[in-house]
């Protein structure tokens, strides 16, 4: 995963405060509003208690609740600095449990987390409940919109609706079938989720282009969602769930292949933490954990980071601090332009959990 929709975040000055909160509004909840209100005074607390100022939680709460148009259960993530809104972003689901940090860094591993294995997709909607005969008289209706798994927000633009006579079906099938394919090869979509009645998308599937054809994955339901979330997004969870976006399962794959002949690789934290200070970091893949406890020694560059406070020291660091490694790690990364791999623990279990790819091999290892 490319983490540059984090960039203009890195390059405000801190301190920030980051907060993740649940601002569901779901049929469970009987005032959503004063639900998360109760839940931001806690939070404001807690920043206020680790010494936020008050222009930061100010703009925290200007923008905490204001995802109104987003239906059912979701969160927020919400970055400020100086009393600035430094970064929105949500979460299609809610946080495990709702955090505030104020901080030189911002914490933004959760949101990551989140946006992870990040699959590009169409979701394709068949409507018909009528006889299974082009001699009917009904019509056949579909809707077609993209987006990035399992994010609920879809792709500006790249929404379809047609309605068709079912007499017309077939030929119009093959209209649409070639529309599909060029926003899918615009998009680089890597799935085509079709659900609906089985007649009608049946002859949708198969008047495809058959390379748009080999990413059909068929679902079962209605596939119907809620305004404002994406289209069938309950029927997304079981094809994409464990699964990695193609260019992550490459690199992970490259990984493998560098570690099988002691080539362009390095595991555990040390390592990791190692050879991003040379920068030389091009992916770093992490398993699923809770929010991990781990402190890292810190500098004013990306680069500048340490198991121990001595070592910064020792190359010249004068403003040295300790931070969460998880706010360490994602600066350099960001600073770096190096790329962040979610891997599930049952798909492959990682040393201490983290691994990475170097853009090169070190020629010193070789000797």
């Amino acid at each position: 995963m490319r983490l540059s929709f984090l960039e203009p975040l890195y390059k405000r000055p801190g301190p920030f405060a980051s907060v993740y909160q649940d601002t569901s509004r779901d049929s469970a909840i009987e005032d959503p509003d004063v639900a998360i209100e109760v839940r931001w005074r806690h939070l404001r607390d807690a920043l206020a208690f680790e010494g936020a100022d008050q222009d930061s939680i100010t703009a925290v709460a200007r923008m905490v609740g204001t995802d109104t148009d987003i239906p059912g259960t979701h969160g927020q993530a919400v970055f400020t600095a100086h009393g600035r809104l430094a970064l929105l972003d949500e979460l299609p689901v809610p946080p495990a449990r709702d955090t505030a940090h104020f901080g030189t860094l911002p914490d933004t591993m959760p949101l990551i987390f989140q946006h992870a294995p990040g699959i590009p997709y169409l979701a394709v909607h068949v409507r018909y409940s009528g006889p299974h005969s082009t001699d009917a008289t009904g019509i056949v209706r579909i809707d077609a919109e993209a987006g990035t798994w399992p994010l609920t927000k879809v792709t500006p633009g790249h929404r379809l609706h047609e309605e068709v006579l079912v007499a017309h079906w077939p030929h119009a099938a093959e209209a649409i079938g070639r529309e599909l394919e060029g926003r899918a090869r615009h998009l680089d979509a890597e799935a085509v989720v079709v659900s609906g009645d089985v007649w009608a998308r049946g002859i949708l599937v198969h008047r495809l282009p058959p390379s748009l054809r080999s990413q059909v994955i068929t679902v079962g339901g209605v596939g119907k969602s809620q305004p404002g979330r994406a289209l069938m997004e309950q029927r997304l969870e079981s094809p994409f769930h464990g699964r990695l976006a193609v260019r992550d399962r490459a690199l992970l794959d490259a990984f493998l292949a560098q570690r099988a002949r002691d080539g362009a690789s390095v595991e555990g934290l040390a390592g990791a933490v190692s050879e991003l200070q040379r920068g030389r970091v091009k992916v770093l893949f992490l398993n699923n954990h809770p929010e991990s406890t781990l402190r890292l020694w810190v500098g004013s560059e990306p680069g500048q980071l340490a198991l121990a406070e001595k070592e910064l020291r020792s190359y010249g660091v004068h403003d040295v601090r300790e931070e969460r490694a998880n706010a360490a790690l994602t600066r350099a990364l960001v600073g770096t332009r190096a790329e962040l791999v979610v891997v599930p623990e049952k798909q492959l279990q990682l040393c201490e959990g983290v691994v990475v790819l170097l853009r090169y091999a070190d020629p010193a290892s070789r000797a």
